[in-house]
């Protein structure tokens, strides 16, 4: 119950050391989800709970909540379990929010059909080795095709990695962008409202 509190309120509401400590493969672990959902919706065509149907709905929702985040995380710990578990419950439709919204942003960059994308990857591997074995067909003499076979290989393996850096870092990126913004958002309100009119946090 720390953990997720942690998570799921901050450090400005939370009384948990969750803030202190490193959550590397946390940040790994939402990438991969996220990627999971695109590649569900990519292959089967169909969303998965919705998600990445970013619309008008979903983004009034989290405006309101995201406006709303201070008053109702304030006073968390003096809520019995019934108020903590509906403010936690909120906290993880919000995440669900953030997700729906990175998996809106990233689906749309996968232009090639599920069905062209056997044809895309033999296509872009017999342009690179082709590409790397004419470049060095005049230094190279005989070993043109066996180094621009290396050189080739060895570019498509390098664009693999980074592509899935990439795809594996911008969820965690843009989840991280949200979370300091609410704590940004929710430091202001506390300071200048909760905290003149509402003396006590918790």
């Amino acid at each position: 119950m720390d953990y997720l509190e942690g998570l799921m309120l901050g450090r400005l509401w939370s009384d948990t050391d969750y803030e202190n400590r490193k959550h590397f493969w946390l940040f790994i672990i939402y990438g991969l989800l996220c990627n999971c959902i695109i590649l569900y919706t990519y292959i089967l065509g169909k969303k998965l709970l919705w998600c990445g149907d970013f619309g008008m709905p979903m983004f009034a929702a989290f405006i309101v909540l995201f406006v709303a985040s201070p008053f109702i995380c304030f006073r968390y710990y003096r809520m019995p379990l019934w108020g903590k578990l509906i403010i936690l419950a909120e906290k993880i439709f919000k995440s669900y929010l953030v997700l729906s919204f990175t998996v809106s942003l990233m689906l749309p960059k996968l232009t090639v059909n599920v069905g062209d994308l056997q044809t895309f990857i033999i296509d872009y591997l017999n342009k690179t080795l082709e590409t790397y074995t004419t470049k060095y067909a005049a230094s190279s003499g005989s070993f043109a095709t066996v180094t621009g076979v290396l050189a080739g290989g060895l570019h498509v393996v390098l664009v693999f990695l980074i592509n899935l850096v990439i795809v594996m870092v911008i969820p965690g990126l843009i989840y991280i962008a949200f979370r300091i913004c609410q704590f940004v958002w929710d430091w202001l309100i506390n300071t200048l409202i909760l905290k003149r009119f509402f003396p006590s946090k918790h």
